[in-house]
């Protein structure tokens, strides 16, 4: 896409209340590491025709994330607060709001909605070049649709006054004729994701549709609305394939004042080898020592943190010449003081986990990230997920995003047990 020709004031409205029944807390809940209302605020930021991103939300806690990616955040009052409010009228609201705080006339106003996880920079700037641009008077991101669609008969299916003979009829299609998909018309689903209205018309009709409405195709891989406990947890699955690529997707040096390790099924596979003394011994990747030792004399300030008491981890600690705290029951508030203590923003470390325990940790810092055999929570936790197993190298690759391709020429493979 080219470039925005013509100087047009263009706001994004991202709507984004505190309740939510289906997902409690769900505007908060990280996808790839990221709050949802975080995800929409960049992908609005991405946008080149975009001159503003608001926030719109009754909840202060996403209002604080939403400033912290880079929004204005606008109050809503209660009634536009509850489970029936119009998104409409939290836009209008916010619209109204921005242009009284900035003295400023909006000509294009977009709605973008947080439970769309995988939207990008890109749509955001195809629906409001349809206006922009095109001249549409609204505009609404699309995915090409090939399935059957049915209903059930009856009015009050699933109940006493329910027509038991209704049966099913096509909505989309005769039920008695099953056209190749060549054949039919070219159905096209709404996404969810993106809309852009006319800022004078949508004042005027106060809807997100009127007048000609150009529809804009996007990826159907990516179309995802987050509903219910079940598409949250399809969208953290799907996050590490579908972020891949993504600016900002890897960490680089740049991002990073630390890096924290966890140490068992981060460093190691997770298992333990006891003799019949009663010893314990765990498999160590050669690559991630290789790793290691190139973060730590980039100047990056490196940890171990650990709930095992095995002093096999402070021996691995000495080896690596890097500090280590183990034992520890609650690793969030031990990895708070340490940043504490070390001048460091939370934001700007990168702390590597692969079990459960380790989940609060993710949630602190401002880089969480799994190894690939990690449990499906952490990976969903996760900002970024490894190719690679713990023990089998993972914290090697993880050096590998930091620091570049100049880590590339070293040999990684091989295992000894400690």
């Amino acid at each position: 896409m080219s470039p925005p020709s013509t100087a047009r004031r263009v706001l994004a409205v991202i709507p984004a209340r505190g309740g939510s029944k289906g997902v409690p807390a769900k505007n908060l809940a990280p996808v790839g590491g990221v709050p949802l209302v975080a995800r929409a605020v960049r992908a609005c930021r991405a946008a080149r025709y975009v001159t503003d991103v608001v926030v719109s939300t009754d909840d202060r806690a996403i209002g604080d994330v939403a400033r912290q990616a880079g929004a204005e955040v606008v109050l809503r009052p209660a009634a536009l607060s509850g489970d029936t409010a119009a998104s409409e009228a939290a836009v209008l609201h916010a619209l109204d709001a921005h242009e009284a705080a900035h003295g400023v006339t909006v000509d294009v106003v977009l709605l973008v909605q947080c439970t769309s996880p995988f939207l990008r920079g890109e749509d955001v700037d195809a629906v409001a070049a349809a206006v922009v641009e095109a001249r549409a008077d609204t505009a609404v991101t699309v995915a090409p649709f090939h399935g059957f669609l049915w209903r059930d008969g009856g009015e009050g299916r699933g109940t006493a006054t329910a027509d038991a003979t209704a049966g099913g009829h096509g909505v989309n299609h005769d039920k008695s004729v099953r056209p190749r998909r060549q054949d039919r018309p070219q159905d096209l689903l709404e996404t969810g994701a993106a809309y852009a209205m006319d800022a004078a018309g949508f004042r005027a009709h106060r809807h997100r549709f009127f007048g000609r409405t150009e529809p804009v195709r996007t990826d159907p891989a990516r179309v995802l609305e987050i509903d219910d406990p079940h598409d949250l947890a399809r969208a953290r699955a799907l996050a590490p394939l579908l972020d891949a690529g993504e600016p900002g997707a890897l960490p680089a040096a740049a991002d990073l004042d630390a890096v924290v390790l966890d140490f068992d099924g981060t460093q190691t596979d997770d298992r333990v080898l006891i003799d019949s003394q009663g010893q314990e011994f765990v498999a160590v990747h050669r690559g991630d020592g290789l790793g290691i030792a190139a973060l730590r004399r980039s100047g990056l300030r490196l940890l171990i943190l650990s709930t095992e008491q095995n002093p096999v981890v402070a021996a691995r600690a000495r080896k690596l010449k890097v500090p280590v705290l183990h034992g520890v029951d609650r690793k969030d508030l031990a990895l708070k003081q340490w940043c504490e203590e070390q001048g460091i923003a939370p934001e700007r470390v990168l702390y590597v986990g692969n079990d459960v325990n380790d989940l609060s940790c993710l949630a602190l810092v401002g880089w969480p990230v799994a190894v690939a055999s990690a449990h499906d929570a952490v990976r969903g936790a996760a900002r970024a997920v490894t190719t690679l197993p713990g023990g089998d190298g993972a914290i090697r690759e993880i050096a590998g995003w930091i620091l570049g391709p100049s880590l590339d020429s070293h040999p990684t493979q091989g295992k000894h047990r400690s």
